[in-house]
């Protein structure tokens, strides 16, 4: 076994070849096994942030029709992204009760005030 190893490395000053293509063939089989689930996490958390974000609008429509003592708001039939005019330009979620005008997915809602998510923007 000595001899082997005698053969093998030659000297202490570097790697021998095939030492170096066992390292590139561990690392190939590491990352072929990590990338497809990383990219898994990244569509999944789009459809997390997607969710919380109409969670949020959702909520902001409730507390400004509950503190505006609302029954019912003005329908928008047309998805739109901009808070500073939804649901109409009288009672606007933003400023008042959305820290951002612009939301990344696009909104419509019904005149009971049920928030409906387009499209997501992610």
């Amino acid at each position: 076994m000595r001899r082997f190893l005698k053969r093998v490395h030659h000297s202490d000053e570097g790697f021998t070849l095939v030492e170096m293509l066992l390292v590139v063939a561990i690392m190939g089989i590491i990352a072929a096994i990590i990338v497809p689930s990383m990219t898994g996490l990244v569509g999944h958390s789009g459809t997390k942030a997607a969710l919380a974000e109409k969670s949020t609008v959702q909520a902001a429509m409730n507390v400004m029709m509950a503190k505006e003592g609302l029954s019912s708001v003005t329908a928008v039939t047309t998805a739109t992204n901009d808070m500073s005019g939804f649901p109409d330009g009288t009672y606007p979620l933003y400023p008042s009760y959305l820290q951002t005008q612009t939301a990344n997915g696009t909104y419509t809602c019904a005149t009971t005030g049920v928030v409906t998510q387009v499209s997501t923007g992610y």
